[in-house]
């Protein structure tokens, strides 16, 4: 038992971090110190899904379910948690790119806002 609550706790530590790579850079609008925990966070991101890797968290939640008696699952945890929810489809390479694509764009806004915002209050 205690093995899927630990594996349930990272599906929500894996998801909490998806959704921070996704809006993290929004928080450097009330904390500019969140940038330099963001910046890696969304390269991680960016990483992940433009190279197809594997984040470290789904073997180990796999490690966990297996342990506690359940079945692990193949794939990565976009495409079984996050993409159900999403796209009936299976996650494809296409997707993959697509999606990365949306975070690089909406955080690059973010930044870019940010940046411009940050240097037109600054004194001359």
């Amino acid at each position: 038992m205690w093995y899927i609550l630990l594996a349930d706790g990272v599906v929500l530590l894996h998801g909490l971090f998806v959704i921070f790579v996704l809006f993290g850079g929004l928080l450097a609008a009330k904390w500019p110190r969140v940038l330099w925990i963001h910046g890696p966070a969304f390269a991680w991101g960016c990483l992940v899904e433009f190279n197809g890797y594997l984040c470290p968290l789904t073997p180990l939640e796999n490690w966990l379910r297996i342990q506690g008696g359940a079945s692990g699952y193949h794939g990565d945890f976009l495409s079984h948690w996050l993409l159900p929810l999403l796209y009936p489809a299976f996650l494809t390479d296409r997707i993959q790119i697509i999606l990365g694509t949306l975070v690089l764009a909406l955080n690059g806004t973010i930044y870019a806002w940010l940046w411009r915002r940050r240097k037109c209050t600054r004194p001359a």
